[in-house]
């Protein structure tokens, strides 16, 4: 349970990232195969579908904010003295991996797949906010961390092409009418993801609980009254609300949700585009968007290449190469070929590369926030920021998700017909190339100005580490100054003051003592 005498080695950054074939996975079947299964098979409305996932998501994402505070402070309960304040939930969420199983049972009603969908997505949440913490209470290391972001980014990937490709197969073999397909899929990668959650408790590891965290234990006194929990309440949602005022999560934040949302709308839509508007076969679409294959070379590429060109070069290619896809995409709709299948083949495959890239760099980028927020707060509140995250990512997609159905519904939409009307063939066509474009070219305006990579960021710990050791504010190097303000969005003055910069954080009981971190104990 604690860094002493561990190494952040290969073996073990592969069995942290084996949750995120879970995290990967999981949603990339969802995603691309949900709404298609319960319009086609189970018989609900495009409307009703898309409700399952906007509702269960929204209610998990309220619930995902009070678990980031929740893990933070859970050092203080025996359970977490015992297991780990992030670990012990990985340990609990293992089992629990079975109830995806319950998703593609067919011939349930709509409250049956709203109940158990939302409690997938509750149990994902309690298992992957505390997991997306590990980085940062393992290492403080640019590299390390890059090694453990590029291991769970290549697991993903492969989570990702197991998601798509496993399900084409099966539909492929037991016929395209055949709803056990889809339930043969959810058996197999439940097992997987418990497996998976599994073995990321049993490598990993957290910082030790230290003398100073026991006696702010002794001084924590819990609410005692429903005005006290109000109150608590209140301070939390503030101090959510302060992560925002960090110029480079405002920037890691906008150019996440926008481009993951991008993404979304595209493996929503496109097995819809694939079997309405390309006239081609579900399984065909499987093995499209199985081309994620490439996923696993290009992850270790970008592992390579985040450390040389930094995060910014990287989105760019992303999203350039995404849009250049899509245009693509909209040509073979349009100028209909026999060579259709080959054009669709190489383009898939090329949108799965940018696809990876785009997934990878925000991960990586997430471990270097908290270090950002230090010199603000003079706190360490991993568990806030993965919370925030979480939150803003599942809101979004839940609205993006709803808006799909909705406007599939409104378009026209016949469920459970495979000849649709041309006016919902237009809207799945607007849907994909405009709805997705759209978004990734905001997430691309907003990575031109993202000046977070390597360099900075050992420059900024450095700056950091100097002022934890009693260094004068006044010697300061100019460079050092202009990147610790661009990054931090702060007067460089204003940061390492006293109790952390004035309405930069709240609710916090002492500003030395938080989230299990002394500002002068390195990691």
């Amino acid at each position: 349970m604690t860094r002493k005498n561990r190494k952040v080695t290969i073996p073990v950054s592969i069995g942290y990232g084996m949750t995120d074939i879970m995290g990967g996975g999981a949603f990339t079947v969802i995603g691309a195969w949900l709404l298609f299964y319960y319009t086609t098979f189970v018989g609900l409305s495009p409307i009703q579908a898309a409700s399952i996932v906007a509702i269960a998501r929204i209610v998990d994402a309220i619930v995902s904010l009070f678990m980031g505070s929740f893990t933070d402070h859970f050092y203080k309960s025996y359970l977490g003295k015992k297991f780990g304040r992030r670990r012990f939930f990985l340990l609990v969420g293992a089992p629990l991996m079975l109830v995806y199983i319950l998703l593609w049972l067919n011939g349930m009603n709509f409250w049956f797949y709203l109940a158990v969908y939302l409690a997938f997505e509750i149990i994902a949440a309690m298992v992957l906010i505390p997991w997306e913490t590990l980085p940062s209470e393992m290492t403080k290391d640019f590299n390390d961390r890059t090694k453990l972001s590029t291991c769970r980014m290549f697991l993903s990937a492969s989570g990702t092409f197991l998601a798509t490709f496993i399900p084409g197969v099966l539909i492929g073999w037991l016929g395209e009418k055949n709803a056990d397909a889809y339930l043969i899929n959810g058996v197999v990668f439940a097992v997987l993801f418990m497996v998976c959650v599994f073995i990321s408790w049993k490598v990993t590891w957290e910082r030790e609980i230290t003398p100073e965290m026991m006696r702010e234990m002794d001084k924590t006194r819990q609410p005692t009254n429903a005005s006290e929990k109000l109150v608590g309440i209140g301070k939390l949602f503030k101090e959510y609300a302060s992560t925002l005022k960090i110029r480079a999560f405002r920037k890691h934040l906008a150019i996440y949700l926008f481009s993951f949302t991008a993404k979304d709308i595209y493996n929503t839509v496109f097995v819809f585009f694939c079997v309405y508007c390309l006239q081609v076969s579900s399984s065909l679409a499987g093995t499209l968007l199985s081309m994620s294959i490439v996923g696993l070379p290009v992850t270790l590429i970008a592992g390579l290449a985040i450390i040389k060109y930094g995060p910014s070069r990287l989105y760019v290619f992303a999203y350039s190469m995404m849009l250049l896809c899509l245009v693509g995409f909209f040509l073979v709709y349009q100028f209909p070929t026999e060579h259709k299948v080959l054009l669709l083949v190489v383009l898939a495959g090329l949108y799965q590369v940018g696809r990876c890239v785009l997934e990878f760099t925000p991960w990586n980028v997430f471990p270097f926030i908290p270090d950002i927020d230090e010199m603000v707060t003079r706190q360490r509140r991993e568990g806030l920021f993965a919370a925030v995250m979480t939150f803003s990512r599942k809101t979004t997609v839940a609205i993006a998700t709803f808006a799909v159905g909705l406007l599939l519904q409104s378009g026209g939409f016949v469920k459970g017909s495979l000849e649709q009307p041309q006016q919902a063939i237009n809207t799945i066509v607007l849907l994909l190339f405009i709805g997705t474009s759209g978004l990734l070219l905001i997430a691309l305006w907003q990575a031109l100005t993202f000046h977070l990579n390597k360099r900075t960021h050992r420059i900024f710990v450095d700056e950091l580490d100097r002022l934890k050791a009693n260094g004068l504010k006044q010697h300061v190097t100019p460079e050092t100054r202009k990147i610790v303000e661009d990054l931090t969005g702060y007067r460089y003055d204003e940061l390492w003051s006293e109790g952390g910069v004035k309405g930069a954080k709240a609710g916090a009981a002492s500003p030395a003592l938080h989230n299990g971190y002394l500002p002068n104990q390195d990691l």
